[in-house]
């Protein structure tokens, strides 16, 4: 198994300055940077208090490239829908460069409404422009005088520069939350795999892993060189009352703030989000300790939390990558501090 961390912000200008949190976040970065962690992540979403103080993803990831010398830089995910594919593909080529090749690419589709409305792109089309995105920037980053005639997008001859330092182009990962076909085209298209260990059962994460596995394998691929990456809030100190109430607090004001960006689901539907009208019942209803019990939140002392992750481990496998998300914004600097400590220096060696 290999660990690092994941920035999921769920506060706003009321719980915390936006450039005090990005000074924290890049400290927290050099820091797993320090203590010999896989990576560092994070997300794109827009508006609410619910990942949007991360609009742009490139740009703090730039920044911690600048602060660390070896941990990746992860995106958790960019949305091709919301970016012309030449921009994001030169976005992130840059990216690549400045960071000396430590660039891991996330996509995804997006799912929150009020996101799509504000693009002017209809969530029915969220399918193909995920994928023509990913294909188009897959191109741009790998050929010379490319053109693109695709459902939204038309351009071309181009050779895009700076060409990316890892070549034919940064590791692409397909974030899914939910979609079991989403997980077998990624297979199917040589793609490594993101997914939210914290919103779906055991049973449904082993057969979206099956499905994805058999779907890399029967399209070609080299049997284990997929990679999966797991993520999961995690709250660890040595006191375990500590870890269960800071998670307690954390989770509740999470779940609060992503049942204020999925509400507007309650009122529509789309063919691309099957089921997603019901999110907004579903945002309340585990109680931390039912999460920490199902392995969905990491929580604990560093004991604890390694009998955790040896039952995640042989569910899905001891060779998926671990991401903890740590500093929502909600608790101290020194409690995600904490957590990044303990998970580098107590638990992670238990693993390798």
């Amino acid at each position: 198994m290999e660990f690092g961390i994941t920035f999921f912000p769920t506060i706003g200008p009321d719980d915390r300055p936006a450039d005090q949190y990005f000074d924290e976040c890049l400290a927290l970065a050099e820091l797993a940077d320090e203590l010999g962690l896989h990576h560092v992540r994070t997300v794109e979403h827009y508006f609410f208090e619910y990942g949007g103080y991360s609009p742009d993803p490139v740009t703090f990831l730039a920044a911690a490239a600048a602060r660390t010398r070896r941990i990746r830089l992860g995106t958790s995910a960019v949305i091709p829908a919301f970016t012309h594919p030449v921009k994001l593909a030169g976005k992130l080529a840059m990216l690549d460069n400045i960071s000396h090749g430590r660039l891991d690419v996330g996509f995804g589709r997006a799912f929150l409404p009020d996101e799509f409305e504000a693009f002017q792109v209809p969530m029915d089309e969220s399918h193909i422009r995920f994928q023509e995105g990913i294909e188009a920037c897959k191109r741009l980053w790998s050929e010379k005088a490319v053109v693109w005639e695709g459902t939204h997008h038309r351009f071309g001859p181009v050779t895009l520069l700076p060409r990316p330092v890892q070549q034919p182009h940064p590791p692409v990962y397909v974030t899914t939350a939910r979609s079991l076909e989403s997980c077998e085209a990624a297979g199917r298209n040589g793609h490594n795999l993101q997914m939210v260990g914290a919103i779906l059962t055991r049973e449904q994460i082993q057969e979206r892993l099956a499905a994805y596995r058999k779907a890399w394998v029967e399209a070609g691929h080299e049997p284990g060189a997929e990679r999966v990456q797991l993520s999961y809030p995690a709250f660890l100190s040595e006191d375990a009352d500590q870890a269960l109430r800071i998670a307690t607090y954390d989770e509740g004001k999470g779940g609060e703030r992503i049942g204020a960006a999925v509400s507007s689901w309650s009122s529509r539907t789309s063919q691309a989000y099957p089921g997603y009208e019901k999110l907004a019942d579903q945002a309340l209803r585990p109680t931390v300790a039912d999460k920490i019990r199902d392995n969905k939140v990491l929580a604990g002392t560093p004991q604890q939390v390694c009998e955790q992750l040896a039952q995640i481990s042989e569910w899905f496998g001891n060779d998926v990558i671990i991401s903890v998300a740590v500093h929502s914004g909600q608790l101290s600097f020194e409690d995600a501090e904490r957590t990044v400590r303990l998970l580098a220096e107590q638990v992670a060696p238990k693993f390798r």
